[in-house]
């Protein structure tokens, strides 16, 4: 699949080698915003109205990182790359509390104290735009899951919805409860 370079303007996505327990590197904070001039070819992509999900698995850059199942990468027509999705691989329950603890505290030294969302189950930084919760898995253990979403994600869930029928954020919505029901992803 061939990715068009206006999908990927004006917001698009670096990253960094991925290396399990380095915080700027490991995957969900080594990824990072910024100008990008390739994507690399996704395991498999889903285009539904403005959006393109592209699916990563692990891997396939940038799902690189030991602890990384899966990376979602959703590009907007019109505002480029909104939203980074990042589902680590199932942790046994000991596992648990160590890793999601790395990855909380430096969402809280990026970000600041994060606050709870009830709804979710999850600690959103609103300034980082940074969704952080625990789901879990069929056939037992626990996923960390990460969404980051880019400025223009708003917009671009409105253009969703104005095509389809349902904003794009009920896609995230949808992950974050199959998680709840146990499913896989």
């Amino acid at each position: 699949m061939a990715i068009a370079p206006r999908l990927l303007l004006p917001t698009a996505l670096l990253w960094a080698g991925a290396v399990s327990g380095a915080p700027a590197g490991d995957a969900p904070f080594g990824l990072a915003w910024g100008p990008l001039t390739s994507v690399p070819r996704p395991s498999m992509a889903d285009r539904e109205g403005n959006v393109t999900a592209l699916f990563y698995v692990h891997g396939q850059p940038p799902a690189s990182g030991s602890d990384t199942q899966q990376i979602v990468l959703e590009v907007c027509q019109e505002e480029g790359l909104q939203q980074v999705i990042w589902l680590s691989r199932p942790f046994a329950e000991a596992e648990i509390p160590s890793a999601y603890a790395a990855i909380y505290r430096e969402g809280v030294r990026r970000y600041g104290a994060p606050r709870d969302d009830r709804p979710t189950q999850a600690v959103v930084w609103p300034t980082g735009r940074t969704l952080l919760a625990i789901r879990l898995v069929a056939g037992g253990g626990k996923r960390i899951i990460m969404i980051a979403s880019g400025e223009l994600y708003e917009k671009c869930s409105l253009e969703h919805e104005a095509a389809t029928g349902h904003p794009a954020t009920v896609h995230t919505a949808d992950l974050l409860e199959a998680r709840e029901r146990g499913t896989a992803p």
